[in-house]
């Protein structure tokens, strides 16, 4: 099943009984980045920055201080609605003087959320391979620039008396470039084998 994303950051306004709400989508692909993308797009003379993030199987939101249940869930709910994988949405509320309800304000935050999704650009993410790579310790570096440099995803390492594993994902498009190039940086000391598939 292919996943979908956002091709670039997108927004959305709307008006609800004198309150101004804006949802911002953004592309990240780890909940470090979804934080810090939360973090720089966030409004701190606004009333209430409201946000949540879906990356594969994780995902966090917050009502920012408005009634629990009433804008994190809502805008998490339109991601999850949307089919949108690897994006996070701050949903940004300046008051306007007139209470809108519980009902009223998860209307108000899912649907900014929701209409700034279906209007957002998309792009199809590349197919994913799980792979381990077992390397010496003299290759911890190089093998770290080169997973950055090839998109990997969540590498996790572990440490063994013969050197580093690594365990991420990479899309498949690029393994056998990756694995070229990893021969050639490691003199051919590295075993890069995929997990994901049936022997």
């Amino acid at each position: 099943m292919s996943r979908i994303t956002l091709a670039a950051p997108h927004a959305h306004g709307i008006e609800v009984k004198k309150s101004r709400f804006l949802a911002q989508a953004l592309p990240c692909v780890s909940p470090d980045e979804a934080q810090a993308q939360i973090t720089a797009h966030a409004d701190p003379d606004a009333t209430h920055n409201c946000w949540a993030w879906r990356i594969g199987e994780g995902y966090r939101s917050s009502d920012d201080g408005e009634p629990a249940g009433t804008a994190g869930r809502p805008i998490l709910a339109a991601i999850d609605g949307s089919g949108l994988d690897q994006v996070a949405v701050v949903v940004t509320r300046w008051y306007g003087g007139i209470k809108l309800g519980a009902g009223g304000l998860v209307r108000a935050y899912g649907g900014a959320a929701a209409e700034c999704l279906r209007t957002a650009p998309r792009l199809e993410l590349p197919d994913l391979a799980t792979v381990t790579l077992r390397a010496e310790y003299d290759h911890t570096g190089a093998i770290y620039s080169l997973l950055s440099q090839f998109g990997a995803i969540d590498p996790i390492s572990e440490h063994e008396a013969q050197g580093v594993v690594v365990h991420c994902q990479l899309p498949v498009n690029v393994l056998d470039d990756f694995s070229v190039t990893l021969r050639d940086a490691t003199r051919g000391r590295a075993i890069l084998q995929r997990t994901d598939e049936a022997p």
